[in-house]
């Protein structure tokens, strides 16, 4: 049986340079999908899960760099920058924010299928990224819209407390450390295990229906938390 082709995603909204890297890329073997926008990134990117993202940042309708902070909300599909920013500030905010790699244009072509064929590689070494949709229970999460549910009602979260479910979510049925977590909720350093607790407990209180005794979001004692896995993904 043939192997599935792997999909690459264009994001750019110069017509010329979405044909050529279509044509380039079918060329040497990918399924090519394409999206003009940021938005349609998004969307392109939960529907056709790729497996691996080309970003331009000068988008028409929000700037490149915000599509990546959205897509390293949920995924980890490897995202190559595409871009006629070549300052090293650029480049480097660009991997601040998730970029796996970065490409100044004009760039030639085998360059970058060697970057895909790299980020191809790394992505095999990790694993797969859950559904944009979460469900345990009574418990609905969409990771692509910001959104979090308990039966019918939606629930408001801060910042602080969205940051922590993603994080869980990522990692649903896995215990997450408590280092990883704060490394990931204050990567400025600038909290400690106390403002956890009280995190995750102000979280419950929110998605739970009974926080003494929580059905989602567990602790697994002096290790970290877990969010239970997903019992229904779509």
């Amino acid at each position: 049986m043939t192997a599935p082709l792997r999909t690459i995603m264009v994001v750019d909204d110069e017509v010329s340079i979405l044909r050529f890297l279509h044509a380039s890329l079918e060329e040497a073997g990918f399924a090519v999908i394409e999206a003009s926008s940021g938005r349609r990134a998004l969307d392109l990117a939960a529907s056709g899960k790729p497996d691996v993202i080309l970003l331009d940042l000068g988008l028409p309708d929000m700037d490149g760099l915000d599509v990546l902070k959205s897509l390293r909300e949920w995924t980890s599909a490897p995202v190559i920058v595409l871009s006629v920013r070549g300052d090293e500030s650029d480049k480097i905010e660009g991997l601040d924010r998730g970029a796996d790699d970065y490409l100044t244009k004009p760039f030639g072509i085998e360059e970058l299928l060697a970057r895909i064929r790299v980020a191809l590689r790394h992505k095999e070494m990790i694993r797969e990224d859950p559904l944009p949709i979460y469900q345990h229970g009574d418990l609905r999460i969409d990771l692509m819209a910001r959104r979090v549910w308990i039966g019918k009602k939606e629930v408001r979260l801060s910042p602080l407390q969205y940051a922590l479910l993603a994080v869980l979510v990522r990692n649903a049925g896995r215990v997450v450390s408590q280092r990883q977590l704060l490394e990931e909720i204050w990567p400025d350093g600038e909290s400690n295990s106390e403002a956890l607790r009280i995190l995750v407990h102000q979280t419950r209180h929110r998605i739970e229906r009974e926080p003494v005794r929580p059905r989602h979001l567990k602790t697994e004692p002096a290790v970290g938390y877990r969010l239970e896995s997903s019992d229904s993904q779509s």
